[in-house]
């Protein structure tokens, strides 16, 4: 059985997406009990560029990889315990905020530039939201908020607008190959 041109394309997309996103958890900048890292803009580019089913898949492939006992967590972390520690809810937030990513672009939410980075910047806030709330429950909602919410604002809204950047250029060389 072969599979259609577009299925095999989406599926070595998500993969190669779900390992972007393995690699931008070693760009990291070490705080506790949340490191910073680039994976929520990996997260919301794969949304983005394979749209909400295919970009929620390829972030849950890279959960599963995690899962599995693959090291593509930030430090180079995997295994189940990383689901019940205090990193949780960030990284439950990531399927949902892709596939929204992936919505968003498809209504035409993410045409125009500031929108586009304004929009993301919620996404951004959700994520921080889940992983806050998760995080609450460990330590107590100010403790959290201050450890792991405030600290990355600056951080969500710069990769928000960086996020706009490498959509536009991937829609562009897209747009090359097939002119």
């Amino acid at each position: 059985m072969t599979l259609p041109r577009r299925q095999l394309f989406r599926l070595v997309a998500a993969f190669g997406l779900a390992l972007l996103i393995a690699a931008c958890a070693r760009l990291t900048v070490p705080m506790v009990p949340v490191p910073m890292t680039l994976q929520t803009w990996a997260v919301l580019l794969t949304g983005i560029v394979l749209g909400p089913r295919w970009g929620a898949a390829a972030v849950l492939l890279y959960l599963g990889m995690a899962v599995a006992g693959l090291p593509v967590l930030s430090d180079g972390a995997s295994g189940l315990d990383r689901f019940t520690g205090p990193t949780a809810g960030y990284l439950f937030a990531f399927p949902v905020a892709a596939a929204l990513a992936g919505l968003l672009a498809g209504t035409g939410c993410l045409r125009r530039f500031v929108p586009a980075s304004v929009w993301l910047f919620g996404l951004h806030l959700l994520i921080l939201a889940l992983g806050t709330a998760w995080l609450a429950g460990r330590m107590g909602l100010p403790a959290a908020l201050a450890a792991g919410f405030t600290p990355f604002l600056i951080g969500a809204a710069v990769k928000s607008i960086l996020v706009v950047i490498a959509a536009r250029a991937l829609s562009a060389a897209r747009g090359l190959r097939r002119g």
